[in-house]
């Protein structure tokens, strides 16, 4: 059935006409109608018929299908989102309103559009200059580097899964080692090490391990080892295109892919994503299944980025309990504040109140997107009385929607289940009433209240 609903382009005639360098008066002779008439329309108050539809593609030679073709619904669908920024959380924005503005004023919104855009340019070049100051921030350049190729190398993993398949046939890594590469493993104590957990000897062909290591940190380390020897040229060649700024940045990308490779090696990708479907993302499990740690899974479970074997994209995260990162990977899109502190109600600030044990979360920001994330404190150093322990927290957070795919969240249904409100940081956050708010955010004016006072730090004016 074809759509019968009027036609009111008003905005769009009006554009039109003063592109022609027409006045009313004249566009009115032309289309043989009164000026009031031509007011009208462009007003919107009048639908633009298909007799002058007619009249207006013949007068000016004019595509009928450009000119009347219904980029509103485009428009609408741009402002919403743009709208949905946590800058405007507290103005109340009717979808009607919405879709009328975008209707009626394309011009209006086009402007805001193009507002929004510069804006949006600007928050992220002062991100990426706080990030990174000066000169450049080495350890920015390099996560930055690993983020652009979404944690995922092909030939890094092709090459590390046919190792894998070598190693499995010899008894283990060490005795692979010495019958390929005439490398003999060793552990030795913390003194003979000199504060090295991995050293190797190439006078005597020895491969040096800290004994105080667990069981999963010595295999990591001689995987480690491997990548450095074996995959040199697949590691040299991915570094000869990631065009980095300084040596420094070289050297932390060349130990992330020699990690990443590392990983390969211990968790082969094609073995590990049909093992991850199986036990339906058991963190715990996968790690008893491939001899390693919980970080070690979970570093790996963001990136099974690999053409037609994608898994749930997932975002990594590791702090202290002061909140300083030390390591940061995103494959799902989560706005990670770039600079400034996160929220405290995000679960992975709070496992350091129950350690080693993972708690769940479902999280929702100001704009209403939804995640769901898997925290855990985890543990380096020790294995000596005389060694600290360093605990730190991890998260690994995806969208709601892939929950149910998670043994965490099985059955469950994520768009009604009861969501944390968080935020990306205090200043990009609008939710007036959080108690846990630190700083004001950036946009709202805070006003002074002597005779009362809210849960939350700061007052603001009405938006």
């Amino acid at each position: 059935m074809a759509d019968s609903r009027p036609l009111y382009l008003g905005p769009r005639l009006k554009r039109l006409r003063r592109e022609l360098g027409l006045t009313q008066t004249a566009m009115a002779q032309d289309l043989r109608i009164s000026p009031s008439y031509i007011a009208l329309i462009e007003r919107n108050q009048r639908p633009l018929t298909a007799d002058l539809l007619l009249r207006l593609a013949k007068c000016y030679r004019l595509d009928l299908a450009e000119f009347a073709g219904d980029d509103a619904e485009a428009y609408e669908q741009r402002l919403a989102k743009v709208l949905r920024d946590p800058l405007f959380a507290d103005i109340e924005l009717p979808a009607l309103e919405v879709a009328d503005l975008a209707g009626s004023f394309p011009g209006v919104s086009e402007a805001l559009l193009r507002l929004h855009e510069a804006y949006s340019r600007e928050q992220q070049a002062l991100a990426e200059q706080r990030e990174a100051p000066g000169v450049g921030d080495p350890v920015a350049e390099a996560r930055r580097f690993v983020a652009r190729e979404r944690n995922y190398f092909h030939a890094l993993d092709t090459r590390a899964e046919e190792l894998a398949a070598e190693i499995a046939r010899a008894e283990s890594m060490a005795d692979w080692l010495g019958k390929t590469r005439g490398t003999r493993v060793r552990y030795l104590p913390p003194d003979v090490m000199m504060d090295a957990l991995r050293r190797y000897d190439r006078h005597n062909e020895q491969l040096l391990i800290d004994d105080t290591l667990d069981a999963a940190s010595r295999q990591f380390q001689v995987a480690m080892h491997i990548a450095y020897t074996t995959l040199r040229k697949e590691i040299a060649a991915v570094l000869a295109s990631a065009d980095l700024a300084s040596q420094t940045a070289s050297a932390l990308v060349k130990r992330e892919l020699a990690a990443y490779s590392a990983a390969a090696i211990l968790m082969p990708y094609d073995r590990f994503a049909r093992a991850v479907e199986a036990r339906a993302y058991d963190i715990e499990a996968l790690s008893r299944q491939f001899g390693t740690s919980f970080e070690q899974v979970t570093h790996r479970l963001t990136t099974l980025n690999k053409p037609g074997m994608l898994r749930v994209p997932f975002f990594f995260i590791r702090v202290d309990p002061a909140g300083n990162v030390s390591k940061r990977l995103d494959g799902a899109g989560f706005p990670f504040a770039a600079h400034g502190g996160g929220c405290p109600l995000w679960n992975v600030h709070t496992v350091f109140r129950t350690p080693g044990e993972i708690v769940t979360q479902f999280l929702e920001l100001p704009d209403g997107q939804r995640f769901f994330s898997i925290a855990r404190t985890v543990s380096a150093g020790g294995g000596s009385h005389l060694r600290p322990r360093v605990t730190r927290a991890i998260a690994l957070a995806c969208a709601a929607e892939h929950a149910p795919k998670l043994v965490y969240a099985l059955g469950c249904d994520p768009r009604v289940v009861a969501a944390t409100p968080i935020g990306v940081t205090c200043r990009l956050c609008n939710r007036a009433t959080c108690p846990a708010r630190a700083a004001p955010p950036m946009g709202r004016e805070i006003i002074g209240d002597d005779n009362r006072r809210g849960i939350a730090p700061f007052g603001f004016a009405e938006g």
